[in-house]
C-alpha cells in the first residue's frame, strides 16, 4: 500500500512539473464579474466540447436575495459568460456555499458544500434550474468548524469523499476523507491529517481554499492569503498527496515536500476545478472580493 501510494507521488510531481506554464504561452486572467457579491469560491465541470467548457459555480453569500449559483461559459479565447441560477423556493437557501463537486457517474450530479459542513445534493436541469434532492450533514462538525473544499472521485468501486478545514496563520489544515454512500448519505471511515503550505505565508494565510481528487486519487489543493476585501491577495496550488486503496480502506499519503505548481499575487484562488482530456488541464476561479471574480487556464 505504502509503496503504490509513494509511486503515484513520484508520478505526480513529475506530471505536475510538466503542467507548469512557459512564461511565453502563459494566458490571462478572464473576468467573470465585477463586485464583492460574484467571487467564485467553488467551481465543477457540467459540460466540455471541443471549443466550449461550462461551469456551475458557487458564491459564498449570505444574504436572502444574493446569488449562490451560477453557470459560466468558456468558448475559446472569449471571455466567460456568465448566467446567474434561482435557488429553488422550496429548499432552504444556503449560507456561505465554499465548494461543489461533481458526483461521478452521475449526468448533471453535484453537491455543494456550506462553511459550516451542510452539504446539498442538487441536480442541474436543462433549462438551467436547480433541484435540491438532499441537505445532509458531514461528521464530526463543530462550532469551530469553517470549511473550503469539497470533491467527490470514485477510486476502486469506491466513492471517495474529501473536504477541508482551511485553517488560519499558525492554525494549520485539516484535510477529512470517507466512504460515501449515496444511498444513506453517511459517510464511513473517516480520516483526517493536517496540513501547512510553505507559500503564502503570515497570519492571514489559508492553508487550503478549495481542492479536488483527480481520477488517480492525486489531491490539489489552492492556497491564498486574505487580508481584506481590499487584498492584496496571494494564492498558490500544490500537490498536497495520493489517496489509495487497500484492505477495502482509503488511505492518504502527503507530499513531503510541497512545492507550489502555480504561484500569483494579486488573485485569491477559492475555485480549483480538473479538466479531462488531451484539451484538459485545471482551471483556477478566483473570490477577489471587491474586485469581483475571474477565472484561468494556466
Amino acid at each position: 500500500m505504502h509503496r503504490f501510494l509513494n509511486f503515484l507521488i513520484a508520478g505526480v510531481l513529475l506530471k505536475s512539473m510538466l503542467l507548469i506554464p512557459h512564461p511565453a504561452l502563459a494566458q490571462q486572467w478572464r473576468p467573470v464579474r465585477g463586485g464583492i457579491l460574484f467571487g467564485i469560491s467553488g467551481m465543477a465541470l457540467v459540460q466540455q466540447q471541443s471549443n466550449e467548457m461550462k461551469f456551475l459555480i458557487v458564491h459564498d453569500n449570505k444574504g436572502k436575495n444574493e446569488g449562490r449559483l451560477a453557470v459560466i461559459t468558456i468558448k475559446g479565447e472569449a471571455q466567460p459568460e456568465y448566467v446567474a441560477l434561482t435557488w429553488p423556493s422550496n429548499a432552504d437557501l444556503p449560507s456561505d456555499l465554499e465548494a461543489i463537486a461533481s458526483i461521478p457517474g452521475r449526468l448533471n450530479s453535484f453537491m455543494a458544500l456550506s462553511s459550516s459542513g451542510k452539504v446539498y445534493h442538487i441536480i442541474l436541469n436543462n433549462n438551467n434550474t436547480i433541484s435540491v434532492l438532499k441537505v445532509f450533514t458531514l461528521p464530526g462538525i463543530t462550532p469551530q468548524t469553517n470549511l473550503e473544499g469539497f470533491s467527490l472521485q470514485e477510486l476502486d468501486g469506491n466513492l471517495l469523499a474529501v473536504w477541508a478545514h482551511r485553517g488560519a496563520g499558525a492554525e494549520a489544515a485539516t484535510i477529512y476523507w470517507g466512504k460515501l454512500n449515496l444511498n444513506t448519505y453517511q459517510i464511513a471511515q473517516t480520516s483526517s491529517v493536517n496540513l501547512k503550505v510553505p507559500l503564502p505565508n503570515g497570519a492571514n494565510v489559508r492553508h487550503i481554499s478549495d481542492l479536488k481528487v483527480d481520477k488517480a486519487g492525486i489531491l490539489f489543493i489552492a492556497s491564498v492569503t486574505d487580508p481584506g476585501n481590499d487584498g492584496p491577495f496571494e494564492s498558490a496550488v500544490y500537490v498536497a498527496g495520493a489517496f489509495g486503496v487497500g484492505r477495502n480502506a482509503i488511505a492518504f499519503r502527503s507530499n513531503p515536500d510541497l512545492v507550489p505548481l502555480y504561484h500569483y499575487n494579486y488573485h485569491k484562488i477559492e475555485a480549483i476545478e480538473l479538466i479531462p482530456g488531451a484539451a484538459g488541464g485545471i482551471i483556477l476561479g478566483t473570490d477577489d472580493e471587491n474586485m469581483g471574480s475571474s477565472v484561468y487556464l494556466p
